[in-house]
């Protein structure tokens, strides 16, 4: 009952951020600079970062939230959480300075350290993806809504990866057991590659290099509601709000459970404990 009661407002929240996004992104007034990371960030990031919290603080403001861009809080005063908001306000930040609108807006609900509510919401498209635990996935367009599953995947079809538009692409082929049964699918957004997988247009999405919880958390429930999982490269799960740093481990978002995922996907050393 609670999570279905918020499940309206932070889709109203989200659509409300990705408009922002969209204008700027049309008008191209908007600045951008560079993290300590070297990754970029722009003032559209933070704009959208500022609705949201507003919107959030206003829907539930005993719940705490976690942005990638503002309110990171340390360990020692997190880890006792009972809920909190875990939002990126533009996953795709490159693929908006880039022109692709491959981007979208992750708000989430992490509940005792698992994702229960997760929106994604794709301006350029207006599709809203959404889950809350228990209920099903879905996917918006417009006013059309249609509750969303991973693909049946046969034994011996083409296995259909998504990759990203920006990243290359032999890493990913070196992984594959059987690279000449796999189609590479080309996106941007880590959220938006991953709702592929959850839409059963992909089979699976591999993501090597750096990623923060805020970029798995609302696709984690929506995938898994659509009936998928997101593991690490040891094909362990994920886990949230457990260590010091908000860094994610390489992982796989994987579509129906009964695939041999193991006999497709190589596994890889990873670090286990991200924690300084």
């Amino acid at each position: 009952m609670f999570l279905s009661r918020l499940l309206d407002p932070v889709k109203l929240a989200a659509r409300e951020a990705g408009a922002e996004l969209w204008r700027l992104y049309q008008t191209g007034d908007f600045q951008q600079q560079q993290k300590s990371d070297a990754s970029p960030v722009t003032s559209a990031d933070l704009a959208a970062n500022s609705i949201i919290i507003d919107r959030l603080s206003t829907i539930a403001a005993d719940i705490p939230i976690i942005s990638e861009e503002s309110y990171q809080v340390p360990l020692a005063q997190r880890q006792n959480w009972p809920r909190y908001w875990l939002i990126d306000p533009m996953d795709g930040t490159q693929e908006f300075v880039a022109r692709s609108g491959d981007f979208a807006v992750s708000i989430a609900l992490v509940e005792r350290g698992w994702p229960a509510l997760g929106v994604i919401y794709w301006p350029k498209e207006d599709v809203m993806y959404y889950a809350s635990r228990g209920n099903g996935a879905f996917k918006q367009q417009h006013n059309l809504i249609n509750r969303i599953h991973v693909n049946t995947h046969q034994a011996g079809n083409i296995l259909k990866i998504a990759i990203s538009r920006r990243q290359p692409l032999q890493p990913i082929i070196d992984l594959m057991q059987h690279a000449e049964k796999v189609e590479y699918i080309a996106l941007g957004s880590c959220s938006l590659k991953s709702c592929l997988v959850a839409e059963g247009k992909a089979d699976c999405y591999l993501r090597l290099g750096p990623t923060g919880e805020w970029d798995t958390g609302a696709v984690h429930v929506i995938v898994e509601e659509a009936g998928g999982k997101i593991l690490d490269s040891e094909f362990t799960a994920l886990s949230y709000n457990q260590r010091t740093t908000l860094a994610n481990p390489d992982f796989m978002v994987m579509g129906k459970a009964s695939i041999p995922w193991s006999d497709l996907v190589k596994s890889r050393p990873t670090e286990r404990d991200l924690s300084a």
